[in-house]
């Protein structure tokens, strides 16, 4: 059966809406400064204070305009975010259309560990706000899941299963098995893809 579901009823993150001259240009100054920031300490080391200083605007603007520290990390994921989610919704398989279901969702695993090996910092800053953890684009990555997990005629609770597989893919504990039990992203990949199967019945 090849799956072409996740691909319809699942929005990729919310556009950005039109800003005014003023707006957008903080907006810019604020993501410009943050990056910065970031690149040079990591984003445990990097301030709100920091940030709107960098940027050179009040940090009632920063507020403003992003809600929150970890909306604003949230924002500085968004475009690779965006592209990642564009991928594996739309792009060529077998992590896009056309692939078998247990196929795309092996390779979505393995794309995914890369992505978020490479974004842990932002990702994990990120995910001490409890409420970023449920936002639009962890839904998106649930339903995926789901859709895929449904697709290739597993049984169960659904919503259960992309959870715990989804829970393997979490930053934090990505970082925890690179750095402190020597694993690597293959070996991790491949632990997905044994956890995947067995839910699928292969």
């Amino acid at each position: 059966m090849v799956a072409s579901r996740p691909a319809r009823g699942l929005p990729v993150a919310d556009q950005a809406p039109h800003e005014r001259g003023d707006a957008a240009r903080n907006r810019t100054l604020i993501l410009d400064a943050a990056r910065r920031l970031i690149a040079e300490r990591g984003a445990d080391a990097v301030t709100t204070d920091d940030i709107a200083a960098a940027a050179g605007v009040g940090k009632g603007t920063l507020f403003r305009r992003f809600g929150s520290r970890s909306a604003l990390m949230i924002v500085l994921l968004d475009e690779d975010e965006k592209v990642h989610q564009a991928a594996f919704l739309f792009g060529p398989p077998p992590l896009g259309p056309g692939a078998p279901p247990l196929e795309r969702l092996l390779a979505y695993g393995r794309a995914r560990l890369e992505f978020v090996h490479l974004h842990h910092d932002l990702l994990s800053d990120a995910n001490r706000d409890p409420q970023m953890r449920f936002n639009a684009p962890a839904t998106l990555h649930h339903r995926h899941v789901r859709v895929l997990l449904a697709d290739a005629d597993t049984t169960g609770d659904l919503d259960a299963q992309a959870a715990a597989l989804l829970a393997l893919l979490d930053s934090d504990y990505v970082q925890h098995q690179l750095h402190d039990r020597g694993e690597t992203l293959e070996s991790l990949g491949d632990a997905w893809e044994s956890v995947a199967r067995k839910l699928c019945g292969t």
